[in-house]
């Protein structure tokens, strides 16, 4: 990729997820989970035709999020589960990591499917200066990156846009 590259990532949290499981890593996605999942996906399919490269954390609920939302686009080129993107992961390597995979895969549009407070974190690692922002269940995050420049351009939950 060429400095002047440019790619829209999208962090999305997990949709609500139920309490009752054997560990965290079990929890399921609830009723209400699942469709303000497919009601953030289908928001989203309003804007982006596909994803280059989708990035899930190995979570059940986070791999539940992405099967409703892939109804909504077309198959990724690339999809991979990723380790590193647990609730107690660290932001600056699943931040590198993100990076690293999108120039790997020459990603312009990268979808990343995880956790709070990763998340939050993420962005703040991603956009200098950002104070880690919250995300609501389902909710989604634009960061535009431009070479080394990286800006929040927006951050929806299924309530700004229903």
């Amino acid at each position: 990729m060429s400095s002047e590259s440019s790619m829209q990532l999208f962090l999305m949290r997990h949709g609500e997820a139920s309490y009752l499981a054997h560990s965290d890593r079990e929890r399921v996605l609830t009723e209400t989970g699942r469709y303000h999942t497919s009601l953030m996906s289908n928001w989203l399919a309003r804007t982006v035709m596909e994803f280059d490269l989708v990035l899930v954390s190995p979570y059940l609920r986070a791999q539940q999020s992405w099967q409703e939302v892939s109804k909504h686009f077309p198959e990724p080129r690339k999809w991979l589960v990723l380790d590193e993107l647990v609730p107690s992961g660290d932001p600056c390597t699943a931040a590198d990591l993100t990076l690293a995979y999108a120039e790997q895969y020459k990603a312009d549009k990268v979808l990343v499917i995880a956790h709070m407070p990763l998340l939050g974190y993420m962005v703040s690692e991603l956009v200098a200066g950002t104070e880690p922002p919250l995300f609501a269940t389902s909710g989604l995050t634009l960061i535009d990156k431009h070479a080394e420049q990286a800006s929040l351009v927006w951050q929806h939950n299924p309530h700004t846009v229903s």
